[in-house]
This record gives structure tokens, C-alpha cells and sequence, in this order.
């Protein structure tokens, strides 16, 4: 019996990869295996409306978003409770989430994982009425989220450059979370929530997080100083950014930050205006998605 996809696809997300997807589909999809049709986004959070809709439908077995970690976010807020299944052809410039799940950035190869259909199930994190597939941050993290979201340009080289322009000035934040029930304060430059130990760009804010462990990695950190960022930034790359002395992690079900000032959030790669309390709670293996 073929399977019926269907491909949501971002035409403006990353650095261009998905603008032939559907040559890319003709040539690389198994036909005897896979019906699809393809979808493209047309505004904001569109992708939210069609993967809502495509639920609606009843006629897929599976949604496919075409492009980065927030393009993979509306999908999944779309599918909410539908228990559809999600897949992934990265296209985007961070790519969280699919390095994590150790999808082929390629988006020929990523195709070849949808043909094979195998699926496993892992956990999302909810924010207030939102979902988060990845990671989430508060502070100068959600800063630069906030403004890459009003930047022309995309990619890695654009992030660098915010973060540069913003980090002699940001000030660190005073923060009261409620951490499975133990209440903690703590000075800090931004706060990460995360599902994925991916923070994007294959560097990992939290390297013990797992996908599938009912757990959020809270990671905690300081303001770096200048003389030391050639120490830390390479820890990011190396999977030990555990190791530096700037941060602090914990492991939690249930996390609530009363006093997020500023309002944004960084949600998967995007910055949202959310609210001053913020309210993060583990749905453990609540997505089922196709992998390697």
C-alpha cells in the first residue's frame, strides 16, 4: 500500500536549498512506494495553517517541512494531538533539530529517509499555548532571535553578526525559576530549554540532552567575558560546553520563569513575543517523526 505525503515547503527559509524541491522530489522518491504533493508557505506561521489543514483532510500519513528549525515548528504546532507523523528535509540554517535526529543535510539524502518511512517517537516541550521541537531561550538568546527575525539575510554568517553588534552592550538579567518545585534565582547573560542538544549550526548548548528522556536541559549562563570566549565558543563545537565554568545545567519535568522581562522567547530558531512568565513542561515521546 503506497503512503501519501505531503511536502510544506518554505520558499524564503535558510540559504535557498529547497528552491528545487520539487525537481529534487521527481528524481529521488520512490513513486512505488509514495504518492505526495507539495505545498509552499505564503506568510508567517503559514506552515501552522496547512499542516492544520492537511490534518483536516485525513488523507496523508505523514508531513514533511521543507526548510529550518521554525519552519519544522509550525509543522508540529499544526499537527498538535493529530499523531501524525513528521518529517524533515532540512533547508534551513541552523538545523537543529534534523542534526540531532542525524538527517542528511542534503536534501536528496534527507528524500531517501522518507522513502524507507522509519519512525520513531520522541518528546516535545510546551511553552504556555506554544510547542518547542528543539530549544528555547530566554535573554540574549532570545535578543538575537528577535532580531534575526526583522533580518534581510539568513545563515551563519548573519547570526555572527548580530551577536557581535549586541554582545558589548546586552546586560545579564535577574532570573526566579521554579525548577521541579525547588525555587532558584540567578543572575544570568541567557537561559536555554532544551529537548535537543542541538543549538543550531552544529554547535550544542546542552550535550546531555536527549530526545527522548521526558527531560528538560535547563542551561544556565553567565555573562562571558571577553579574554574567555576563545576558551568557551570552541567547547560549543566540541560537545563539552559543559565543561566551562560560565555555565549551569539542570535536568527537569517541569520549569516556570516568573520574571522574563523582555517578553521574547527564542522558539526553535525564532524569536515570539510570549510574556513575562513562562511556563515549560516535557510531553514525553508526543511526536512521531521519520529517521535514518
Amino acid at each position: 500500500m503506497k503512503r501519501n505525503l505531503l511536502f510544506i515547503v518554505n520558499p524564503i527559509s535558510g540559504i535557498g536549498k529547497q528552491k528545487k524541491i520539487e525537481e529534487l522530489l521527481d528524481k529521488s522518491i520512490d513513486k512505488s512506494l509514495i504518492d505526495y504533493t507539495v505545498r509552499y508557505t505564503e506568510r508567517i506561521h503559514h506552515g501552522k495553517d496547512l499542516a492544520r489543514e492537511a490534518v483536516d483532510e485525513g488523507c496523508f500519513d505523514a508531513i514533511v517541512a521543507v526548510g529550518g528549525d521554525g519552519s519544522v515548528n509550525d509543522v508540529v504546532s499544526g499537527m498538535a494531538d493529530s499523531g501524525m507523523t513528521l518529517g524533515i528535509i532540512p533547508c534551513g540554517s541552523g538545523n537543529g533539530l534534523a542534526r540531532n535526529l542525524k538527517i542528511p543535510l542534503t536534501p536528496t539524502n534527507a528524500i531517501e529517509v522518507l522513502n524507507h518511512f522509519k519512525v520513531e517517537e520522541i518528546d516535545t516541550i510546551h511553552l504556555n499555548d506554544r510547542i518547542i521541537t528543539s530549544i528555547a531561550g530566554i535573554g540574549f538568546d532570545a535578543r538575537v532571535a528577535r532580531r534575526m527575525k526583522l533580518a534581510k539575510a539568513r545563515g551563519l554568517q548573519a547570526y555572527a553578526k548580530i551577536v557581535l553588534t549586541d554582545y558589548p552592550t546586552y546586560k545579564e538579567h535577574t532570573f526566579h525559576l521554579n525548577i521541579d518545585g525547588n525555587e532558584i534565582e540567578r543572575k544570568a547573560w541567557f537561559i536555554s530549554f532544551a529537548n535537543s542538544n542541538q543549538f543550531g549550526y552544529n554547535t550544542a548548548i546542552a550535550p546531555l540532552a536527549k530526545l527522548d528522556d521526558g527531560l528538560i536541559d535547563v542551561c544556565i549562563v553567565d555573562r562571558i567575558p571577553l579574554l574567555h570566549l576563545p576558551l568557551t565558543a570552541p567547547l560549543l563545537y566540541l560537545n563539552h560546553f559543559e565543561l566551562s565554568q560560565h555555565v549551569e545545567f539542570f535536568k527537569a519535568h517541569e520549569v516556570t520563569v516568573y520574571n522574563n522581562d523582555e517578553k521574547w522567547v527564542n522558539i526553535d530558531g525564532e524569536g515570539e513575543r510570549i510574556g513575562k512568565e513562562l511556563h515549560f513542561f516535557n510531553v514525553r515521546k508526543s511526536l512521531k517523526v521519520l529517521v535514518p
